[in-house]
């Protein structure tokens, strides 16, 4: 991949939708990193797009992507923006040279990912999707240990994930969740609840993590999906559940819900193997391997359970050459492939194959 290290020169870092997540994860991840400098941030009116950029110290304040690509010295950008906005802000990206860290969902179709990640190849360009599942201790060990066969061929994934987002995806508030007490700016009306924004409800807003976490852990890409979604009364999906084949075989069952009470949330992952089983429970930072023989091994709870701003560092990082990408777009592209083959199967009630 080329990289953007220059000697003595900061990676020069843009924000197109600086807005409740960007400030609250991003924007602070690239403060903190020393080796970056956040040169712009982009917002739709000038007044915040000014607050902000004084507020987190940005050189730049822009209200369009054009007017932020054209600042010297950009290097990289965060797409934080709406779902319906991400292809078209991160191909112009793309095509203007810069890397990129792209926010789930990846976008509205596979296709539309597919081409972002063959461009970020043919630009030999840095294009990350934003999952921070993907850098905790465990996610990386649990990937290891699948991927290095020691839990043999995997034959069957279970995943039970649910977060209380429903209120945002049906539109009765803005409040955020993920346990914050306070931010700095909350969610604009219709950014998760208006289908035409959002793509959708769970299934683009919270089972685009799972489905990424699926391809992250094995390395394997899905092949099925057979779905069904109850809307409860929403216009958006708020139960979902859907059954995967990935291409090995492997059987995978996916329930996800947002209607679940604050003090109760699940993200349970059960990867059964021919030679071995691992048990994650990522809201509680827990994960055993469990060998049909030999011992148990119970990992360390972990003191990060969510690493919000690891997605950003990792961009800088891995832009400048100093690491590996740990969530690159190709996973963002097989999620949305999941999603996009869930919605057809929910709405015609058949099985979709992908490939």
């Amino acid at each position: 991949m080329r990289t953007s290290e220059k000697s003595g020169k900061k990676l020069g870092v843009g924000v197109i939708g600086a807005g409740w997540w960007a400030t609250y994860a991003h924007i602070p991840a690239i403060n903190e990193h020393p080796a970056a400098e956040l040169i712009a941030v982009q917002c739709r009116t000038q007044e915040k797009a000014d607050k902000i950029a004084a507020d987190f110290q940005a050189d730049n304040a822009c209200t369009s992507v054009e007017q932020l690509l054209a600042i010297d010295g950009m290097d990289a950008v965060v797409i934080s923006t709406t779902p319906n906005a991400h292809y078209s802000q991160a191909k112009a990206a793309l095509l203007a040279d810069k890397h990129v860290l792209l926010e789930k969902p990846m976008t509205f179709t596979a296709a539309e990912a597919r081409e972002l990640c063959d461009l970020a190849d043919e630009k030999n360009l840095q294009l990350l999707i934003s999952c921070p599942w993907h850098y905790t201790d465990h996610g990386v060990e649990a990937r290891q240990l699948i991927q290095s066969g020691r839990l043999g061929e995997i034959k069957m994934i279970s995943v039970l994930m649910t977060n209380p987002v429903d209120k945002l995806l049906k539109g009765i508030n803005t409040t955020p969740t993920h346990g914050m007490d306070e931010v700095y700016v909350e969610p604009n009306i219709g950014s998760y609840n208006d289908p035409a924004i959002a793509g959708g409800g769970q299934i683009y807003c919270q089972v685009s993590h799972a489905a990424a976490y699926l391809s992250f852990l094995t390395g394997l890409q899905p092949a099925e999906v057979f779905a069904r979604f109850d809307f409860a009364g929403s216009p958006n999906d708020i139960f979902d559940v859907l059954n995967i084949k990935m291409e090995n075989g492997a059987l995978v069952s996916l329930a996800s819900t947002g209607a679940t009470p604050e003090a109760e949330r699940n993200y349970e992952v059960r990867v059964y193997g021919a030679r071995a089983i691992l048990l994650l429970e990522l809201w509680k930072g827990e994960m055993s391997y469990i060998p049909f023989e030999g011992e148990r091994v119970d990992y360390p709870c972990l003191d990060v359970i969510y690493p919000e701003r690891a997605p950003a560092i990792n961009l800088i990082d891995a832009a400048l050459g100093h690491s590996a990408n740990g969530s690159d777009g190709r996973l963002g592209l097989a999620s949305m492939e999941i999603i996009e083959a869930a919605c057809q199967s929910a709405a015609s009630g058949s099985n979709v194959k992908i490939r």
